[in-house]
C-alpha cells in the first residue's frame, strides 16, 4: 500500500480555496444543464480555481471535476472533484452542501478531503491512517438495529429512464422508513458519507455512482470502520452502479433491504 500522507496537505489548501470562495460568493446565476440538474456561477468558479491549483501542484496527476470533466492524466492517481455537492440547496441558500475532493488510485480511494463550509466541519483521511473530522479521529456508528438507526437516502433520479430507477427507492424508502428510526434524504452525497464515518448516520443509501460525488466520502467511511458496497455488495470502486455506506453491524440489514427494493425494477 502506497502511503499518499505527502499530497494531505495538497488536498487541504485546494479544498481550502474552494472553501473561500464558496463562502464569499452567493450565486448570482443559476442554470440547468440537464433535467433537474443545475450548476451555478459559483461551481464553476471553485472548480476553475481548484483544478487551476491542483494542475500547478501536482502536474502529474490527473483531475476529473463534475463541471469541466476530465484533464490532465489518465492512469495512476487522478482526483475526483465535486466544487460544491448539494448545488440545488446551495442555489436556494440551504446549507446543507459541501466540497469533495479526493485522490483515486485506479479505481479506488487513497486520500480525501471534504469540507461543509456552512457547518463549520471538515474531514480527512488517507488510506491506512484513519479518518478525521478536524483533529478528532472519528469512528462509525456502532449500532446493530435498524430502529436505532438513522438512514440517508441518495435523491431521486431525474431523466427519461428515470421511472424504474426511482421504483426502487420508493421500494427502499417503504422498507426502511417501516423499520428505521428516521430516514433523511440531504441532497449531497459528501455529507451524507462524511457523516456516516462520523457516526452520525448508521447508512447512506445512494442508488448512483458518480465519482466525483463519492469517491472521497468513500474512503472516509472505510477508514471510519465503515463498510462501503455496490449494491449487490461486492466492493465500491469507481465502476460501481450504487454506493451503499453503512456501519458494521447494519451491513447485512441494509443490503438485504437494498437488493430487494433493486429486484423491483
Amino acid at each position: 500500500m502506497a502511503d499518499h500522507r505527502a499530497l494531505l496537505p495538497v488536498a487541504r489548501e485546494a479544498v481550502a480555496i474552494a472553501h473561500r470562495i464558496v463562502r464569499a460568493r452567493a450565486p448570482v446565476s443559476v442554470r440547468a444543464k440537464g433535467d433537474r440538474d443545475l450548476v451555478t456561477d459559483v461551481d464553476v468558479a471553485v472548480e476553475e480555481a481548484v483544478r487551476d491549483f491542483l494542475t500547478r501542484e501536482t502536474p502529474e496527476i490527473g483531475v476529473l471535476g463534475e463541471e469541466h470533466g476530465r484533464s490532465g492524466a489518465e492512469n495512476g492517481l487522478w482526483w475526483a472533484l465535486d466544487p460544491v455537492d448539494g448545488t440545488a440547496n446551495f442555489a436556494r441558500g440551504l446549507p446543507l452542501c459541501g466540497i469533495s475532493l479526493g485522490l483515486v488510485d485506479g479505481r479506488r480511494s487513497v486520500l480525501a478531503v471534504i469540507d461543509l463550509p456552512f457547518l463549520g466541519a471538515d474531514y480527512a483521511a488517507v488510506e491506512g491512517f484513519g479518518a478525521y473530522a478536524g483533529q478528532e479521529r472519528i469512528h462509525v456508528s456502532a449500532a446493530t438495529a435498524l430502529p436505532d438507526a438513522v438512514v440517508a437516502i441518495g435523491d431521486f433520479a431525474v431523466g427519461e429512464d428515470a421511472w424504474p430507477k426511482n421504483r426502487a427507492r420508493l421500494v427502499l424508502l417503504e422498507h426502511l422508513g417501516a423499520r428505521a428510526q428516521r430516514i433523511r434524504m440531504l441532497g449531497t452525497a459528501a455529507t451524507d458519507l462524511a457523516w456516516v464515518a462520523h457516526g452520525k448516520l448508521e447508512a447512506a443509501v445512494i442508488l448512483a455512482n458518480l465519482p466525483w460525488d463519492t469517491m472521497a466520502g468513500v474512503l472516509l467511511v472505510r477508514e471510519a470502520g465503515g463498510f462501503v458496497l455496490d449494491g449487490d455488495g461486492t466492493e465500491h470502486t469507481t465502476a460501481s452502479a450504487a454506493t451503499i455506506a453503512v456501519c458494521g453491524g447494519l451491513r447485512d440489514e441494509i443490503l438485504g433491504a437494498v437488493a430487494k427494493a433493486l429486484q423491483s425494477v
